[in-house]
């Protein structure tokens, strides 16, 4: 039994959209009383990550980046909730995640596990917007979850007070954490095991 009341799991979570009230955030911010004890999720602010610029890149780069990286660093997987601008993803989530994939095939990015969800006031749930965000994540040597779409349509209607309220809604992303969380077990599992 772990008495150190340290957490078993720690997830980072991203927001595709840096606006106050935005309907990404809202669901990122409604997860963890779906999450079992032991597992947190911290949601790292992508507010102040300047655009990305090779000439800041390397040991020391500003402050906001190097935060967002000891966050990905620290985690066990990633969560990321996404709008979809114009059938693709939002500038400041590829530049995000292009900053994190740094040094290229090293960074924090590499092996982590990683649930994709998009969110639109529209029909699609921004779906289309989850193809690029999963190819930039494979391109970083991360571990995007295969798995069925979470893309939540018409997401306004389902956001109360600043938080997702909609129960079938919060039962199918449940399902989604889940298999993240097994994966997380699954590879933690696979590192402790022996070599043959």
């Amino acid at each position: 039994m772990n008495n150190d009341h340290q957490p078993t799991v720690q997830l980072v979570a991203i927001s595709g959209s840096i606006r106050r009230a935005s309907n990404c955030t809202a669901v990122l911010r409604s997860l963890q009383p779906l999450l079992p004890a032991g597992v947190t999720l911290h949601i790292a602010p992508l507010d102040a990550i300047p655009p990305y610029n090779a000439d800041l890149d390397g040991d020391a780069p500003p402050e906001p980046v190097a935060a967002l990286k000891r966050a990905i660093a620290a985690a066990d997987g990633i969560v990321l909730c996404s709008p979809e601008y114009n059938y693709g993803m939002p500038g400041v989530l590829k530049n995000a995640i292009d900053w994190a994939s740094r040094p290229g095939f090293a960074s924090p990015l590499k092996g982590k596990p990683a649930l994709i969800m998009t969110a639109s006031p529209g029909t699609a749930g921004g779906v289309r917007a989850q193809a690029q965000i999963r190819d930039a994540l494979a391109a970083t040597l991360a571990r995007p979850l295969v798995r069925q779409h979470v893309a939540i349509a018409n997401v306004a209607s389902r956001i109360q007070d600043g938080r997702l309220v909609d129960a079938s809604t919060l039962d199918f992303i449940r399902v989604a954490l889940d298999e993240l969380l097994a994966e997380i077990a699954m590879l933690a599992g696979a590192r402790r095991r022996p070599a043959a």
